[in-house]
């Protein structure tokens, strides 16, 4: 074996162990940006960060009405691309003390000539105002079924907490609207049994 055969011999188990951490890496990184997504959406909904809030409905806390102040809460309502529906609310904004619960109609439409489904996803600024604001009553994140040309009117009840940070005087509540895949055989079959479209 001449000297150039003996280098290449032994600079195989070096080779072998760079391309061994390098699809380690790789391998990490994919997991890592799989998991990226879903754990941000819970860091966000924890801490209120970038707006993002709790999608389950909260109870009614019953506290003094602080009438002191004002807060104006608007509403903005966005279509997202490939969902032919529009959401549409009852009054762009109004003006609540905190403590104070609030009700605020919205109406789903689907402007298509066939059943789809969707969901409205909302947002909060400013960011910090996202952990004082209670949803009772809320469609946030859930799913509907519009036939075609249905039109849904649901209600939004909330309440801003009475420790809301005293430089925020304006809350906006964005809904965009997204579609939603699913297999459309249950419903059809719970159709067939008399029992309706899932609203």
């Amino acid at each position: 074996m001449n000297e150039s055969e003996r280098r290449s011999a032994q600079a195989i188990p070096g080779v072998r162990r760079t391309v061994v951490r390098l699809v380690a890496t790789l391998v990490g990184m994919f997991a890592f940006a799989f998991a990226l997504v879903p754990l941000y959406d819970v860091f966000c909904e924890v801490t209120g960060i970038n707006g993002k809030t709790n999608s389950t409905a909260q109870a009614l806390i019953h506290e003094e009405v602080d009438e002191s102040r004002y807060v104006t809460v608007q509403f903005i309502t966005r279509n997202g691309s490939g969902l032919p529906w529009n959401l549409e609310v009852e009054t762009r904004q109004v003006r609540v003390h905190p403590g104070q619960s609030t009700e605020v109609g919205f109406a789903f439409q689907n402007a298509s000539s066939e059943g789809t489904w969707g969901r409205a996803v909302p947002s909060v600024s400013p960011s910090n105002a996202a952990p004082h604001l209670r949803k009772m009553t809320c469609f946030c994140f859930e799913e509907q079924h519009l036939k075609a040309g249905e039109r849904l009117e649901l209600p939004l009840v909330f309440q801003l907490t009475r420790d809301l940070p005293p430089d925020i005087n304006t809350v906006t509540l964005v809904y965009t609207l997204y579609p939603v895949t699913r297999d459309e055989a249950p419903l059809q079959a719970r159709a067939t049994d008399g029992k309706g479209d899932k609203a």
